[in-house]
């Protein structure tokens, strides 16, 4: 028998509460069929009910989906919603570990798997499961750096998760997921990166265009020691100069020297 169970009704109900039952049910039984309106209750497929008989948790645990009987005038019942429920953390103004004012909200999902619990153990399951997360997430996130609060969301999440569960465990509560939603900066602080940010980008843009001209240098080079080795791949490559501006429809074509003349002359 759970815990729940034993403990609603220490000490049994006492004489006053047996005649009053039996009052009940003679009143329904003298009633009928107009007492069934009152008695027969339906609950949804995601419901629970949690029924009491005279303050005391009657013995059996909630009940549902479908119908389910309920005495009058002695008892009463709570329906609770099994569903789960996202919760929109409000925006929580957090300083964090390196003394930087940041704003961060963030999104919990939670749903009751104990209705008895959710009832008996605590007022207002919802409320405080909200307000909870609301001091979770300071909580954490003030042991955190900007730059864990901007790399390692993941990793809050799931220690944020894990918190929460344990904390809500006892109320029959169980919290699915966590997210962080958005973290908001200080705007000093957001022009700050973005500077920072622009100059990475352009000290990177400046790197990748001075390798781009060493690498050039050096396949020119390499050209250059090829065509002085065979003079006839630099008499190739001036025809191909001359295809390539006869092609461009220029007034003016430049002919290159054949390579052997300027040899005689270099050679005296």
């Amino acid at each position: 028998m759970p815990d729940h169970e034993q403990e609603a009704d220490p000490e049994g109900p006492g004489c006053c509460s047996y005649v009053l039952t039996l009052f009940s049910f003679l009143l329904i039984i003298c009633t009928l069929p107009f007492s069934l309106c009152f008695c027969v209750k339906v609950v949804q497929e995601y419901e629970r009910a949690v029924i009491f008989r005279l303050g005391r948790l009657l013995q059996g645990g909630a009940k549902g989906p479908g119908i389910f009987f309920v005495a009058p005038c002695i008892d009463t019942f709570r329906n609770v919603d099994l569903r789960t429920v996202s919760y929109d953390v409000p925006p929580q103004e957090i300083l964090s570990k390196d003394s930087v004012t940041v704003s961060v909200a963030a999104v919990i999902y939670f749903r009751v798997i104990d209705p008895v619990m959710a009832v008996t153990c605590i007022d207002h399951y919802s409320h405080s499961t909200r307000l909870l997360a609301a001091t979770t997430l300071r909580n954490v996130l003030g042991t955190k750096s900007l730059a864990d609060l901007l790399a390692e969301r993941e990793a809050i999440s799931h220690q944020m998760h894990s918190t929460l569960d344990e904390a809500t465990d006892p109320w029959g509560v169980k919290v699915e997921r966590v997210e962080i939603k958005d973290v908001r900066l200080p705007l000093q602080l957001q022009r700050a990166m973005a500077a920072e940010a622009e100059a990475a980008r352009v000290a990177r843009a400046k790197f990748i265009a001075a390798e781009g001209e060493h690498r050039a240098s050096r396949a020119l080079r390499e050209a250059a020691d090829v065509l002085d080795e065979s003079p006839s791949a630099l008499q190739l490559r001036y025809l191909q100069t001359l295809n390539t501006i006869s092609a461009e429809k220029n007034s003016t074509i430049i002919f290159p020297l054949p390579i052997d003349v300027l040899q005689h002359f270099m050679k005296k």
